[in-house]
């Protein structure tokens, strides 16, 4: 199991905590805070992973995802756009633990490909969804975790979230053999409470945990 994974199965909170700067119509998030006050108020709040929003649509950059490293010895997710082994090996010497893949933006078997080379680099993969043809291409999930994204990120996560989105596919993850099943996207006191009973494992919340410490 990786440390990623580990630290999601042992945490009483199973929330993936996120820095992202902005949202996705360009509000600022982060509203002065520095990334080691958002780290240090994810730690006591029990965060068992952080992720780190590093793509440009959000305000992000590699330089967040190498200071945060620095600040916290918990497991950290890289989210950005990620196309080739190079990426997740940089992602690696960053201070990733794990690594986004985003399927719906990925062609034909490269997911796939990506997640054998995240494996290959001690990297867990972080394939993220939005239907089970996506899910498909992925084939063999062992070894993965499999996160469904609530929003739509061909609008760059643009519009309200749709939660059923999560609840329909989440036997399809079952079936699929990922080692976690996680909800992304939209994710509020309420759908949080639903998403788990429904059988997820972890949740990733970011931009309303941002707003709620504002």
């Amino acid at each position: 199991m990786s440390a990623f994974i580990d630290a999601l199965a042992r945490a009483s909170v199973p929330v993936i905590m996120e820095l992202k700067p902005r949202d996705a119509d360009g509000r600022d998030l982060f509203a002065g805070r520095t990334p080691a006050q958002l780290v240090a108020t994810y730690e006591r709040l029990g965060a068992p992973c952080l992720s780190v929003v590093t793509g440009s649509w959000f305000g992000g950059d590699d330089a967040l995802l190498r200071e945060v490293a620095t600040l916290t010895e918990r497991p950290i997710l890289k989210k950005d756009f990620v196309t080739s082994e190079r990426q997740i090996a940089a992602a690696k010497a960053q201070g990733a633990s794990a690594v986004l893949l985003t399927a719906e933006l990925l062609p034909g078997s490269l997911t796939a490909r990506l997640a054998a080379a995240c494996r290959r680099h001690a990297v867990t993969p972080f394939v993220e969804i939005a239907d089970a043809a996506q899910l498909e291409r992925l084939g063999d999930a062992r070894g993965c975790m499999v996160a469904v994204n609530n929003k739509d990120i061909r609008r760059r996560e643009r519009g309200e979230a749709r939660i059923e989105r999560s609840l329909e596919l989440l036997p399809a993850v079952r079936r699929a053999g990922a080692e976690f099943a996680v909800s992304a996207g939209g994710i509020d006191q309420h759908s949080a409470a639903r998403l788990l009973d429904a059988g997820y494992d972890a949740l990733l919340i970011g931009s309303a945990l941002l707003r709620g410490m504002a």
